[in-house]
């Protein structure tokens, strides 16, 4: 069988995602705080034979740009209202029977048990199709509301990410599956034999285990990174199953792709068994011209000053003091270095100033924008599927729920008759979309759990 294409849906549970003029567009709904809305969504990607929906989660309503939440609230940037993607998650695997559900929870600010037992417990409930996007937190504004004084130095939240992350592994792995028997006749629930306890001692974290929820279908989450720093790109080579990537670049996207494959065979794995996955907008219509006239709409809603307060939340930088008619500094961010370096790099090659950089970043933080008819966007996805930019895309939504269903509806059937995507799903769990080995009966590759 030919090469196929990975599709997932991007979102934050929240009024805005990547475009911040999403909330201000008058085909976008508002309802982001009911179920209806997310089940929407979820159905439509379902329909469309969609690897996953992703939701992104911020830990804070920005407070990096100038002083206070006043100006993020009353331009209603990321992050100023979201809710739990967890329990979203919940709410849409309910609703539909194959689409997997990526939810992002933090290492920095959230303890090993705790996350292991929710994805135990989302899997169990969507039958196996649950990810986990691994993050270390980015704002001190997130430190604060967790009860610390400063933000985590950049390359310790990665030494913490890791025990983190091994942690959870030994904790998924201490069922066997035949563990719970239920044996009403003799009245034996669970073979205590099956069952381990983990006796982690570690240097941030100490957890005896066994995790109370028995082995789900996926035997744990599928793992999915977005690192894009020197440090988040080894990390992401050395464990994620699936890699969320931002470049508005082909260049760009192909030297990532590279990159980050040639990593993970350092490490010993197959680059088949790591998914790279650029995100972009799409703007589809039934003619160029059309979909164009749609993009300039959009992107004329966008505001460069709430662009730069998402810049200074993921950056963990306040961009309020600089001059907005100058050009990108090189200074050193200590939040998410990598879009940084893409800011800046476009800054110098086109000539950019700060207050274009905030624009770009407020009409899709910096995501390229395909624009077109649905062969065209098709054509665009084709070139970097086959040009060695991509095992897939993270489609991200201009306005929701419409790009969803304008992309299901016309791009799709578009991707299928190229015999690019699926025209049914042929697996039941999100690690049988994306085309995963099965997670072994217990995880081998626990370097620190049950040492200090």
């Amino acid at each position: 069988m030919p090469r196929q294409l990975h599709l997932g849906g991007f979102q934050i549970a929240s009024h805005v995602t990547h475009s911040h003029a999403a909330w201000r567009h008058p085909g976008s709904d508002p309802g982001f705080l009911t179920p209806e809305y997310y089940h929407r969504i979820g159905r439509t990607l379902e329909r469309g034979t969609f690897d996953f929906v992703f939701f992104a989660d911020l830990l804070a309503t920005p407070t990096n740009f100038g002083s206070g939440i006043d100006v993020s609230l009353s331009r209603g940037t990321q992050a100023s209202a979201t809710l739990d993607p967890s329990v979203v998650a919940a709410s849409i695997a309910a609703v539909t029977s194959r689409l997997g559900i990526a939810i992002t929870k933090s290492t920095t600010y959230f303890h090993p048990y705790e996350v292991a037992r929710i994805f135990a417990s989302l899997d169990h409930l969507s039958r196996g199709r649950v990810a986990w996007n691994i993050v270390t937190s980015l704002s001190t504004a997130e430190a604060v509301n967790f009860g610390a004084t400063e933000h985590l130095d950049h390359d310790l939240r990665y030494v913490r990410a890791q025990e983190f992350l091994e942690t959870a592994l030994a904790l998924w792995s201490s069922w066997d599956a035949d563990a719970l028997v239920q044996d009403k006749a003799n009245g034996f629930f669970a073979d205590p034999d099956k069952v381990r306890a983990i006796h982690h001692d570690g240097d941030f974290f100490r957890v005896q285990g066994p995790l109370n929820v028995p082995r789900s279908p996926q035997g744990r989450p599928v793992l999915i990174q977005a690192g894009s720093s020197d440090k988040g790109k080894d990390f992401a080579a050395r464990w994620a199953e699936a890699i969320f990537e931002i470049d508005p670049t082909p260049e760009g996207r192909r030297a990532y792709y590279d990159d980050v494959k040639s990593r993970a065979v350092n490490v010993g794995r197959r680059p088949e068994d790591v998914k790279i996955l650029p995100s972009f907008i799409p703007f589809v219509a039934e003619t160029a011209s059309i979909a164009r006239e749609k993009q300039a709409f959009h992107n004329e809603l966008a505001d460069p000053i709430s662009g730069l307060i998402t810049l200074s939340v993921h950056t963990n930088h306040d961009f309020s003091t600089y001059d907005l008619d100058a050009p990108v500094e090189d200074i050193a961010v200590s939040g998410t270095q990598g879009l940084f370096d893409v800011a800046r790099r476009l800054s110098e090659r086109d000539n950019l100033t700060l207050r274009d950089i905030g624009k770009l970043y407020a009409q899709g933080v910096l995501l390229p924008q395909f624009v077109g008819t649905a062969s065209d966007v098709a054509d665009e996805i084709e070139a970097g599927f086959t040009g060695g930019e991509a095992d897939g895309y993270i489609l991200s939504a201009a306005q929701s729920p419409g790009t969803f269903d304008d992309f299901v509806d016309h791009v799709v059937p578009e991707l299928r008759r190229r015999g690019l995507f699926r025209t049914e799903y042929t697996s039941d769990t999100l690690r049988g979309h994306l085309d995963l080995a099965p997670v072994p009966a217990r995880e081998t590759n626990v370097g620190l759990v049950g040492s200090r």
